[in-house]
């Protein structure tokens, strides 16, 4: 691990540079919440759960894999299961950092902004919206016309963008239907493998908003419904 610079350090994954335009992703046990509460949504890392990373890591390579298959790229190159860590493709992100989340039902920071006019829980048609990472100011809301005056995205890419978080979440909700479990929201990041358009961070029970009978299923046991079965190496 040492003979690589480190790069970042987040707040669930530490980055580190490898050679041929590569970086290697350490998963930590840290989670994002508030106040001990996991948290998707959230800024901070609100608390930490032994073994977290590796079932996120895990979770990731099966949903990398999964999107592969159906034609979708991302920047996932190979994953070490022993060791935690996950060899990806160095990707650009948009601006300093864009997060596109989907959206199913009307919960987290939808209904505390929007709860006037919808009830909590209310299912909605795979509504995109984007926030700027930028821990300062909260991870702004940011408009398709804000986007592009601040020429972070032009009209064509963000539509692009959008169409794929449909896609890509419709190809997730499909998985987790098959386990008896309902996707409530997404999140996802997006950047550029030299000219090409990858999915990049992970695909994680960190990122996700998912429900188990009408209740929300905990950060492990969702990792482990997801990968459980899943027995092949990475």
């Amino acid at each position: 691990m040492n003979q690589y610079p480190l790069l970042y350090k987040g707040k669930t994954k530490d980055v580190y540079k490898m050679p041929d335009h590569q970086v290697l992703l350490r998963f930590k046990d840290d989670v994002t919440g508030t106040d001990g509460v996991f948290d998707p949504g959230a800024n901070t890392v609100g608390l930490s759960i032994s073994g977290m990373g590796l079932s996120n890591l895990r979770m990731s390579v099966h949903f990398f894999k999964l999107l592969e298959r159906s034609g979708i790229k991302t920047h996932f190159v190979s994953a070490d299961l022993a060791n935690g860590t996950m060899v990806a493709l160095s990707a650009k992100p948009f601006g300093k950092g864009l997060e596109v989340i989907c959206r199913r039902r009307a919960v987290g920071s939808f209904i505390r902004r929007y709860g006037a006019y919808i009830a909590s829980g209310t299912a909605l048609p795979d509504y995109v919206e984007m926030t700027l990472k930028d821990d300062e100011r909260g991870d702004p809301l940011i408009t398709k016309d804000g986007l592009i005056d601040l020429q972070i995205l032009d009209a064509a890419r963000y539509e692009e963008l959008v169409r794929l978080s449909k896609r890509i979440t419709a190809l997730i909700a499909q998985e987790l239907d098959r386990l008896q479990l309902e996707l409530i929201d997404i999140k996802y990041e997006f950047g550029l493998a030299g000219e090409e358009l990858v999915l990049m961070d992970e695909i994680s029970a960190g990122n996700m908003r998912v429900w188990n009978k009408g209740a929300s299923i905990e950060a492990m046991d969702l990792a482990a419904r997801v990968v459980g079965e899943d027995k092949t190496d990475a």
